[in-house]
């Protein structure tokens, strides 16, 4: 095999390596899917604290693959439900979890 050859080859395999490293997987997200889950918490987060009646609850905001969960102290199940209605209005949101505690 020819120097020329030998590295074809191996630039294919490293190129290989690195696409197959940034694919999701069913447990795990992309570098894409990753900074897009990101995004949406900051944005989900952001309107929760827009609004005047659960900006004072303790809500906390986790998405994986567009899914949103809530979880955290809400005073009664009017304020979990409007924390999902919220988060359901952000674009981008694909489902919502609603694992919020009432105390």
């Amino acid at each position: 095999m020819n120097t020329t050859h030998r590295f074809g080859i191996s630039l294919s395999a490293l190129l290989l390596a690195a696409t197959l490293g940034c694919a999701s997987t069913p447990k795990q997200e992309g570098t894409g899917e990753y900074v897009d889950d990101s995004v949406v918490t900051t944005k989900v987060k952001t309107a929760i604290l827009g609004d005047s009646a659960l900006k004072v609850f303790q809500i906390n905001v986790e998405t994986f693959k567009g899914t949103v969960q809530l979880s955290g102290f809400v005073n009664n199940r009017a304020m979990a439900e409007k924390a999902v209605q919220v988060a359901t209005a952000v674009t981008g949101v694909k489902a919502v979890r609603d694992d919020m505690i009432i105390r």
